[in-house]
């Protein structure tokens, strides 16, 4: 199968990855050379790891060549599936679906892999509401076994039976959600994250403290304070915001140590900074009182 994705970050990598492993030819696609080039290291560190644990069924060179790269959506003309995996933001994914709906082949599949925003807003961007689903893949997305199938009020039955199969076919299992925001496992996930950034902030515990309590008395494998780091703050204030927008209840405002965070340029692991600084290991106890640059 001829696959695009759009989106070389560390989903989107991790996805044309998955596809390229599962023996698919993979385009991917994003807006620079840098963010394709840093997307393709990263495919590159992930095969090489997975060579070494001997977890691959082919050469990790041979993978890495089925995966191709452009900076043009224009290029996945010939695609038989599309799965998209920009930011999570709802004008840039809805300004991509009318995109790939202009470009690609009318019976082709439009997935995204959006981990909130409704389906439905998504498919009203295109000509075929029919053939647009979610296949949230969770990360990193080589590894994990869950996507989550977000069956829109317009998907299909024939569509949601295809991204069904193939995620099965990826090694992965399937779990359905209805089209709703945060879908199933973001509506459970971020608000936990979100109350954990709110004991934080009233000093309810230290971010170790309130990690420790989850991981050994709640068996987590890990706390929701590293867990927001490794996802991005950034990403866990928009899904709180769709969860706030699209549920109309202000208990799922983001925490205000989580916006300061963020508006402080600390958005976890891929920025060096977050709750945790992964440079020197300290363990800030609460945001900056103000944003800084």
């Amino acid at each position: 199968m001829r696959v695009g994705v759009v989106g070389a970050g560390t989903m989107g990598a991790g996805i044309a990855q998955t596809f390229a492993m599962a023996g698919h030819d993979v385009t991917m696609v994003d807006v620079g050379a840098a963010q394709l080039e840093r997307g393709m290291k990263s495919i590159d560190a992930s095969l090489a790891k997975l060579d070494e644990k001997r977890k691959l069924g082919a050469p990790a060179r041979e993978i890495a060549s089925r995966i191709r790269t452009a900076t043009d959506v224009s290029v996945l003309k010939d695609a038989e599936l599309v799965v998209e995996a920009a930011f999570e933001d709802p004008k840039v994914k809805g300004q991509l679906f009318a995109d790939l709906d202009r470009v690609t082949a009318k019976d082709v599949i439009l997935a995204s892999n959006t981990s909130s925003i409704p389906i439905d807003g998504l498919a009203s961007r295109t000509g075929r509401p029919d053939r647009v689903a979610g296949m949230h893949f969770m990360n990193p997305v080589p590894i994990m076994q869950l996507v989550e199938v977000v069956r829109g009020p317009r998907t299909s039955d024939e569509t949601l039976r295809t991204i069904v199969d193939l995620a099965r076919a990826l090694g992965k299992t399937p779990v359905v959600s209805a089209d709703r925001p945060g879908f199933i496992a973001n509506r459970v996930l971020m608000p936990m994250i979100n109350e954990a950034f709110l004991a934080l902030d009233e000093k309810v515990g230290s971010a170790e403290d309130i990690d420790t309590v989850m991981t050994l008395g709640m068996n987590h494998p890990i706390g929701p304070l590293r867990l927001a780091d490794l996802i991005g703050l950034d990403v866990c204030v928009a899904v709180m915001e769709v969860l706030e927008r699209g549920l109309g209840d202000k208990k799922y405002a983001p925490a205000p140590n989580l916006r300061d965070l963020v508006s402080a340029g600390r958005l976890g692991r891929k920025s060096g900074r977050g709750v945790y600084d992964y440079a020197t290991a300290t363990v800030p106890e609460k945001a900056p009182e103000k944003a800084t640059a």
